[in-house]
């Protein structure tokens, strides 16, 4: 099982950091968790095609997280072959994100039906919600979701991928909860967003320094990665930005609380189980 965090960034635009995304590969199959901007972009650069995509989950509905989910549909469709529906999983309210993006497109989808005659489908999605539960078991690999708390975001959800006696956690964003906990339990890798409350407090934005109290801390991260036992702790999506040269400063504060490997993620950084 080889992971990789294609994008590792916060909605505040970075030219080093594209939005919020991960791959995790298993089994010969390319899973995708979350669309944050410039994913395909970086499936290019892994040599991935949106084609080659066997399923999309989607952790929550954060702007942030589907910047590009559009991007996915319209180019997967164009660049197929023959029909090919986007197969996604992501928490009640994924449906209608699908069925929105899909209306969204119309224009588009009219005008290349209309230039291309051997383009004769429309895009569409296979969407299954879970909050709970089993949200795949096929070709010997399992994806349990689990609930997460990101309120007054509602409902998310985190996934747990199993393969080959292998774990990893995609926690998406929130803070810690029994739920996380036990998605958690024994995974050889946890992927973490998170925050430093001290440097975020310093800068004068009510509205940035809201995003405390619904975001795991790096200390949150690494308790919560030696709760569960977990070998690799990814920390994610830093907001704000760390600042070059910072980086060993993120890594400390989980490593505080935490025996285990700790990594602050960059783009395309990948791992293997």
């Amino acid at each position: 099982m080889r992971v990789t965090t294609l994008g590792t960034g916060s909605p505040i635009p970075d030219p080093k950091r594209a939005g919020p995304s991960t791959l995790v590969q298993a089994g010969g199959q390319h899973l995708l968790f979350d669309c944050g901007r410039a994913v395909l972009m970086r499936l290019s650069a892994l040599g991935i095609t949106p084609p080659a995509l066997a399923h999309v989950f989607l952790t929550h509905l954060h702007s942030d997280h589907i910047t590009d989910f559009n991007d996915v549909v319209t180019t997967r469709w164009v660049m197929s072959p023959a029909p090919s529906p986007l197969t996604v999983t992501g928490p009640p309210g994924t449906a209608e994100l699908a069925r929105r993006t899909i209306a969204m497109l119309a224009d588009d989808v009219c005008w290349r039906l209309a230039h291309h005659d051997d383009l004769t489908w429309e895009p569409s999605c296979d969407v299954t919600e879970v909050l709970d539960g089993i949200a795949l078991d096929s070709e010997g690999i399992r994806v349990v979701a689990a609930p997460t708390d990101h309120r007054p975001v509602t409902p998310t959800v985190g996934f747990r991928v199993e393969h080959d006696g292998r774990a990893v956690v995609i926690g998406g964003d929130g803070v810690p909860c029994d739920s996380l906990d036990r998605l958690c339990s024994g995974a050889d890798m946890y992927v973490q967003t998170v925050t430093r409350a001290e440097v975020v407090r310093s800068i004068p934005s009510p509205r940035l320094q809201d995003v405390i109290d619904y975001h795991s801390s790096c200390a949150d991260a690494g308790r919560t990665a030696a709760r569960a036992g977990v070998r690799t702790l990814v920390l994610t999506h830093p907001v704000p930005f760390a600042v070059p040269g910072t980086e060993h400063e993120w890594v400390a504060e989980a490593a505080a609380h935490f025996g285990g490997e700790v990594h602050l993620a960059a783009d395309l950084d990948s791992f293997d189980l």
